[in-house]
């Protein structure tokens, strides 16, 4: 009998230790536990099924492992259509500290960002966008010195963009738009900087010449509330793919080098811009979008190389250029908006063939409409200007 008894202990040993060997750092698994309290699925989720504590940790749902240590934390299914998580994220989260990456796909989580993530000093990609996430961002996340990618998109964040956020010297995605927050930018110092999307919050003031990297491919300030000139600041972006500064309050020029750069897309609209576009060379972008500023002077015939072309509700002036209508006839023009300026007349013919594929509205001019074509319906149904704002109309 006590051969039997000694022969069940050891297995039961031998058990505990094969269990023991699989489990991971006691520290990591505390935080594991905390965490899962802090979440639930929402309905017609099951991402925590497999978070069972009785086994290894490491091959829950969304946990990746580096020994015994947490190195990737994807909470939520991230498949199109899943409902996400609710709750909050635990302060617990801080003690992960080998963790270099935490997604939480977009669901229903609440509360603050916790200051005790910037404890996970190898952090590299910290991802919490489309939730219900307030307060104002940690000053502390700015500890987190190899940090790369932070976004805190669609959240309802408010207060202002930490100057310590700006300091990060690798950083290289910033993405915080569609949030609530206000003052102006910070200077942003990574000269690894790439992107930039903080469209739809409530920024204010000026931007200085020196708050943007000369690395940034991708810059997105719509929707905010940012005044002052931007002639400056676009100098000394060479590197752009992507500009959208529409609905600002930005004054000034926009210098002519700007469309010499390999820009996919341009969006300037909505602004209080002053002065006259004038592109200093060939332009070879897709897309320009300069509507609802107050430019002035003639259109240049430079612009006539753009597929889609959006000047509408400015002040241009002058004849629409004869390389435009060669272009759009020939539909390599899609778009061509031009309503709700001060434009006196366009060469066209009134039986000329507008390609289907090409949109033209004119209406709202210092002229009758040589051709009659659909508009969009914020251009309005009356076709001319009064003739007393147009001085330059002579029929």
């Amino acid at each position: 009998m006590k051969s039997v008894a000694l022969i069940w202990v050891l297995l039961l040993l031998l058990r505990f230790r094969l269990f023991t060997d699989a489990m991971i750092d006691p520290v990591d698994f505390l935080a594991l536990q905390a965490i899962r309290k802090s979440l639930d699925d929402l309905p017609g989720s099951n991402f925590f099924d497999s978070w069972d504590f009785t086994a290894d940790p490491c091959s829950f749902a969304g946990v990746y492992c580096d020994g015994d240590k947490v190195v990737a934390l994807n909470l939520g299914d991230p498949r199109a259509g899943s409902p996400g998580l609710s709750g909050r994220i635990d302060p617990a989260i801080g003690k992960l500290y080998a963790l270099t990456e935490l997604s939480i796909v977009p669901g229903r989580i609440m509360g603050s960002i916790p200051e005790t993530i910037s404890q996970s000093k190898n952090l590299r990609f910290l991802a919490v966008s489309r939730n219900f996430i307030s307060g104002e961002i940690p000053a502390s996340l700015g500890e987190l010195r190899g940090l790369k990618t932070l976004d805190l998109s669609y959240n309802q964040l408010t207060g202002s963009i930490p100057p310590s956020i700006g300091s990060l010297p690798e950083l290289s995605n910033l993405i915080l738009c569609h949030n609530h927050l206000n003052r102006s930018l910070p200077r942003f110092l990574s000269q690894t900087l790439t992107r930039i999307d903080l469209k739809r919050n409530n920024l204010t003031g000026a931007i200085s010449p020196t708050s943007l990297p000369p690395s940034l491919q991708y810059l997105s300030l719509a929707w905010n509330h940012l005044t002052g000139p931007v002639n400056q600041v676009l100098l000394g972006l060479n590197q752009l793919s992507y500009l959208d500064l529409s609905l600002n309050r930005f004054t000034g020029a926009i210098p002519g080098q700007i469309f010499a750069f390999p820009m996919t897309n341009l969006h300037l609209q909505r602004n209080f811009f002053y002065g006259v576009v004038q592109p200093a060379n060939q332009v070879t972008i897709p897309t320009v979008d300069l509507s609802y500023n107050r430019f002035s002077g003639e259109i240049s015939p430079l612009l006539s190389n753009v597929q889609n072309l959006y000047l509408n509700n400015n002040r241009f002036t002058g004849q629409v250029p004869v390389s435009f209508v060669d272009r759009l006839l020939a539909a390599n023009i899609q778009t061509l908006y031009l309503q709700h300026n001060f434009l006196t007349g366009m060469q066209i013919s009134p039986a000329a063939d507008i390609p289907v594929s090409s949109s033209l509205c004119l209406q709202y001019n210092c002229m009758v409409p040589p051709v009659q074509t659909p508009c969009p319906v914020k251009a309005g149904s009356q076709k001319t200007r009064p003739t007393t704002q147009c001085s330059e109309w002579r029929g």
